[in-house]
Formats: structure tokens, sequence, C-alpha cells
């Protein structure tokens, strides 16, 4: 019985260890695959809030990605499918487009408070600039 363990657990150790899918000739580098993956993010939302601007610009959203990373759609399901093969790898490299998405949206949350703090600021001076000023008189001298 212990034999038979042994030999379950060996079996399970190295099937683990082998590859689900095997590497494409043509892969996208980890790191391009990376931008790819964040623009197709940022474009899936714009397309979201505004689809009629693409739909009037004529802009479909993948045509777009290939082209402008050189890639064709073959070689982009292929490599997005070996890099869904290997958790940990899809998961860094979502762990980044995350972690670069928050940055964004962080800088453009402080823009935002910058230029509400400007206008807040200008209001506050343009509403003391038009309070009437008080007139000083001289005090006359006694003699």
């Amino acid at each position: 019985m212990r034999t038979v363990l042994f030999f379950c657990g060996f079996l399970l150790l190295f099937s683990c260890a082998e590859k689900v899918v095997e590497e494409p000739e043509n892969l996208i580098p980890k790191d391009k695959m990376t931008e790819i993956l964040y623009d197709l993010a940022v474009l899936n939302s714009t397309v979201s809030v505004n689809r009629m601007a693409f739909e009037k610009r004529g802009i479909e959203v993948m045509p777009y990605l290939y082209e402008k990373h050189g890639i064709d759609s073959i070689q982009f399901v292929s490599s997005d499918l070996y890099y869904a093969s290997i958790p940990l790898e899809y998961e860094s490299i979502y762990t980044t487009i995350v972690e670069r998405l928050e940055k964004e949206v962080k800088d453009i949350e402080d823009v935002r408070k910058q230029k509400n703090d400007s206008i807040v600021k200008s209001k506050v001076s343009d509403s003391l600039s038009k309070q009437p000023r008080e007139l000083k008189l001289p005090v006359p001298s006694k003699k």
C-alpha cells in the first residue's frame, strides 16, 4: 500500500511540471504582452463609456491593437493562451497592469484635485477683491 501511494505521489509531482501548452514559435515577449493587454483594458473601458465615438470613426479595438503593436491575431491568441497556461506568469502580467492602472487613476485624481483647489482659490481671491474697501480718512491733527 505504501508503495502504491509513493508511486501515485511521484506521478502527481511530475505530471504537474508538464507543460500544458507548448511555447509558440512567434511568442510575444512578456513585457510587450503586458503592454498589449494594458492597451486592451484601456480601450475596452473607453469603448464601454463612449461606443458611438468609436463607431463614428470606424475604430475597432482588436485591429487597432494588432496594427499598433505589429502583431497578428494568431500570434496574439497563441501567446495569450501560452501565458494563460502558466498561471504565475499570467498573474504577474495582470498584477503589473492593475498596478499601472491604479497609478494612472491616482495621477488623474491628483491633477483633478489640483485644478479644483486652484479654482476654489481663484474664486476666493475674486470674491475678496470684489469686497468694498474700507476708506481710511486721515485723522486731523490737533493744533
